[in-house]
């Protein structure tokens, strides 16, 4: 044996060749890589040995590349066996056919074999739009549910909400974690943690674990499971998920996906809190994404756009509660979804072709997202300096590196939308110090959501603001804000918005759901403290009972 800079090493003992190669000839042993930089492994169904002769292959599942095989594409095949992983050197098709329905190939018998012991370095990432829920079972009978954020063969990394603390503390014995995908194929591994890492501002703990003791049957399942996890992430590496057959572990059986993950946890007031809650587990995901160096993924961005103007069109006044309601979330995911729903029933849907009005929402739900790339440390500044200013401003050029793939969305609205809504008539705002003749109408409307809906919400530097004081401070700066959307977000959304949390003359505190046309409230829903709404509010009012508490006295700011 021989070995090489990347760890592996050559075998080249007859026995142990045929011995390796019997292993993959297993379903689900074997995947194929071409010989191309950033190919991805496909895969392929190893059906017969000849030793010192040829491999028979079945490449049904990968016809698509047929054709550059024939032509004398150079592949490898790669597999797991004895717990070890294995790879071919570089080969060649010397001829395929069809048979029974199926595309059937031969190759050279490979002399020689490389395997890599180092089983951890093979760890697959899910890709944002990939969910598999996991439950954490320990001994005692607690137990949690989360999600897998990559997979090896020797360990996971699962997502957890931080209430799972106090289950990861408390085991002196292996936990067991049970991987949830979306096909209803379960897995169950007994699993010991071994890493953690806290993440208070979204509320998880990503917790690494070591699997214990697998036998031979978990460890095939296992890396079947790897493999299929990296297929399916091909199919999302060039921005298309037609490009490739899906994975069938990520093919859902029945309209509804396997409610298992770190969401499901949470308790929303609301059933539209809840649905509004998946589009911002989309955003926290992105969030993750981008701190990795990845881009706005195009394909899930659009999807959960579609999502937004969907409940937009069902129940309004629902989502426009819905977005007080998701305190479990990242305050950046907040106040992108709060500006996304604002400014869709602002300036969207009845004033432009709905297509525009999906851009619009979806280059608001994003336009935030910036600030992830940014020290943590530095959005907890109660004072900053000029030099911290400066650093928080360039949030803005950051995203738009990252939204190279969007090709769908409309560069105009996403300019407008994004890369303008900080900026101010008289050339005060930023990234670019644009002034009034250089701002669309879109861009206008777009800052004054994105202040009413930062005003409203808790800062490091100040506490949230009432309501009126916000439209005041709106309608004394005519400089800084375009006074027509001023005054038709007012009309719009009235002198207490829905999500506003009011007191009656009879001291009653009410969550405003509902405006009548002159903007006053039409249904409220009762609650006992100063809190966020929560899923324990009281009866909803209307009309009548409505008017036995009275007149409003006050509206209280809660950050939400």
């Amino acid at each position: 044996m021989s070995q090489q800079q990347d760890g592996y090493t050559r075998v080249e003992s007859p026995t142990e060749i045929e011995a390796l190669l019997e292993a993959l000839i297993e379903p689900g042993g074997a995947s194929l890589q071409v010989s191309t930089p950033g190919s991805k492994p496909l895969p392929v169904l190893v059906m017969e040995q000849q030793p010192g002769a040829i491999l028979v292959l079945d490449i049904s599942a990968i016809r698509e590349i047929a054709g550059e095989l024939k032509r004398g594409q150079e592949f490898r095949l790669l597999g797991q066996a004895q717990g070890k992983m294995l790879r071919t050197p570089s080969m060649a098709m010397k001829e395929c056919h069809e048979e029974d329905g199926r595309l059937v190939c031969t190759c050279q018998f490979p002399y020689s074999l490389e395997v890599l012991q180092r089983r951890e370095s093979f760890r697959a990432r899910l890709r944002l739009g990939m969910e598999v829920g996991a439950i954490l079972r320990g001994e005692e009978g607690g137990s949690t549910q989360g999600d897998l954020k990559d997979l090896s063969l020797e360990g996971c990394q699962l997502e957890l909400p931080l209430f799972a603390g106090a289950l990861l503390a408390n085991t002196s014995q292996p936990l067991e974690v049970e991987l949830c995908f979306p096909n209803d194929t379960r897995f169950a591994v007994r699993a010991s943690p071994r890493h953690q890492e806290v993440d208070t501002d979204r509320q998880a703990i990503l917790a690494g674990f070591c699997f214990d003791h697998t036998t031979g049957e978990q460890d095939r399942q296992l890396w079947f499971f790897v493999r299929e996890i990296e297929r399916e992430s091909a199919r999302y590496a060039e921005g298309s998920e037609a490009s490739r057959l899906p994975s069938l572990l990520f093919q859902t059986r029945t309209a509804t996906p396997p409610a298992v993950g770190r969401r499901n946890t949470q308790e929303y007031p609301t059933p539209m809190a809840r649905r509004l809650a998946c589009i911002a587990g989309y955003l926290d995901a992105q969030l993750l994404e981008l701190q990795q160096g990845g881009e706005v993924d195009s394909v899930q961005l659009s999807r959960h756009a579609d999502r937004l103007l969907l409940l937009h069109d069902e129940d309004r006044d629902g989502l426009l509660f819905a977005t007080r309601c998701l305190q479990h979330e990242p305050r950046l995911v907040r106040h992108s979804l709060g500006v996304s729903v604002g400014l869709l029933d602002l300036a969207g849907l009845s004033s432009i072709p709905r297509k525009l009005s999906k851009a619009m929402a979806a280059s608001a739900m994003v336009h935030d997202l910036g600030k992830a790339l940014l020290p943590t440390e530095l959005w907890q500044v109660t004072h900053p300096d000029e030099h911290q200013h400066l650093q928080m401003q360039s949030h803005v050029e950051k995203l738009m590196r990252r939204m190279g793939r969007c090709h769908w969305l409309s560069a105009n609205i996403l300019d407008s939308v994004a890369h303008n809504i900080n900026e101010r008539l008289d050339g005060s705002g930023y990234p670019r110090s644009l002034a009034a003749d250089d701002l669309h109408e879109l861009a206008r409307a777009a800052a004054v959501v994105d202040v009413v809906d930062a005003m409203r919400r808790d800062r490091p530097d100040r506490p949230a603001w009432r309501i009126d004081a916000i439209y005041r401070h709106l309608l004394s700066h005519p400089e800084h804000f375009d006074q027509r959307w001023v005054k038709r977000y007012i009309k719009q959304f009235g002198l207490y918005p829905i999500g506003s949390l009011v007191r009656f003359d009879s001291g009653q505190l009410a969550w405003v759901q509902a405006l009548d046309t002159q903007g006053r409230p039409s249904q409220v829903q009762l609650a006992d403290s100063l809190e966020p709404p929560g899923p324990t509010l009281g009866e909803i009012l209307q009309s009548t009972a409505l008017q036995r508490l009275g007149s409003i006295q006050e509206e209280l700011p809660i950050s939400v």
